[in-house]
């Protein structure tokens, strides 16, 4: 029964290509809950998957010369959301990172959900789920989403023409077509440097 619950997680890891983080709930129709955690303990402890956090693994990207890779922010969040059916968006200072108006990573990475608030501390950054209103989880999935939070973070006064010469170079034509889209969602000030960006 061990070898069986073993090879049918491996089997689903593998199945997920590397870079798939996860807990024991994504294999819980495998087996028992006791058993499912023993079979990633043992997974873990032989090096095939590797625990970021207590109750959280990840089966890792590999670099030839650097090893394995730090597992991706957005994987982990999208796990500890749950299976599939939650939704994350990134907020704060790292929703700014991901634009490339800030450079530097946050100690604490935080994504909005409509789940649960969950915390972990993987390594050196402590990521942060923050359950949210339907509103802010509207344009969840989309760049939109992205600014939205990421000026937000900034402030009003604090949105520079430096601030909007980046947004200007990283989004597509495409994403400012959403932005005008989701206009209902932003605070009246974005919803105006929002049109700016169309208009440029």
């Amino acid at each position: 029964m061990t070898q069986s619950i073993d090879s049918n997680v491996v089997r689903r890891i593998y199945g997920r290509h590397r870079g798939w983080v996860f807990t024991k709930t994504h294999f819980l129709d495998l087996g028992s809950r006791p058993a499912v955690a023993k079979a990633l303990e043992r997974l873990a402890a032989t090096g095939t998957i590797r625990r970021l956090a207590r109750g959280l693994y990840d089966y890792p990207q590999k670099h030839p010369a650097l090893g394995d890779l730090p597992a991706n922010y957005q994987h982990i969040a999208q796990a500890l959301a749950g299976r599939d059916n939650l939704r994350i968006q990134p907020s704060g200072a790292y929703a700014a990172n991901l634009l490339g108006i800030t450079n530097q990573v946050p100690a604490r990475i935080i994504f909005l959900t409509d789940g649960s608030n969950r915390n972990v501390q993987v390594k050196n950054q402590k990521i942060v789920l923050k359950r949210t209103t339907p509103k802010n989880m509207a344009t969840a999935g989309h760049l939109s989403g992205v600014v939205i939070q990421a000026l937000r973070h900034l402030g009003k006064n604090n949105v520079t023409d430096k601030t909007i010469a980046i947004l200007k170079k990283r989004l597509t034509k495409a994403d400012k077509r959403q932005l005008i889209s989701d206009l209902r969602y932003a605070p009246a000030w974005i919803g105006m440097i929002f049109r700016q960006l169309q208009n440029e």
